[in-house]
């Protein structure tokens, strides 16, 4: 299967990264399925850094081998599940270990949604049913090294 992150910059060798802030599914190499939210991230990330340019850097990935051979955490939907986790990582409350993370992202719209369910101004419920109407993109995170060994860096491109 073919992964995706954006960057500002070529990674031919992925590293696992302890964040600079609060992310969906803590720390780790994030990529997705979805090429456009990559583009997108990497002018994110090109205009954050200052850099010349945002990259999008291509890894082919053996989902289903990782899926069968080492622990994962598999989100499929915006449901209570996903949100508990989330909740968890943002607010650095420990989540079960595990090699890897899929699911979907909490983009800036639904940051906010969060923001407002972590600080009480939304039941659980609420928020649930504000996140079904969002299109929300996926995210593959890798946590641990022995993950990085089931990806493997394609090519990459200017956005």
């Amino acid at each position: 299967m073919i992964t995706y992150h954006g960057s500002d910059r070529k990674i031919e060798t992925p590293k696992i990264l302890e964040p600079n802030r609060a992310l969906d599914f803590g720390k780790g190499f994030y990529t997705t399925l979805n090429e456009m939210q990559a583009k997108n991230f990497a002018r994110k990330v090109q205009d954050r850094n200052g850099a010349e340019q945002g990259i999008v850097n291509v890894y082919e990935t053996d989902v289903e081998k990782m899926e069968s051979e080492l622990r994962n955490i598999w989100l499929d939907n915006p449901d209570e599940a996903w949100l508990d986790y989330v909740s968890d990582n943002r607010n650095g409350i420990a989540t079960p270990e595990c090699d890897f993370v899929y699911g979907p992202v909490a983009n800036d719209d639904v940051f906010r949604t969060l923001a407002a369910f972590q600080a009480g101004l939304l039941t659980k419920e609420e928020t649930l049913a504000r996140l079904k109407v969002r299109k929300l993109y996926n995210q593959l995170t890798f946590k641990t090294e022995k993950a990085l060994d089931y990806t493997h860096f394609v090519t990459s491109y200017s956005v």
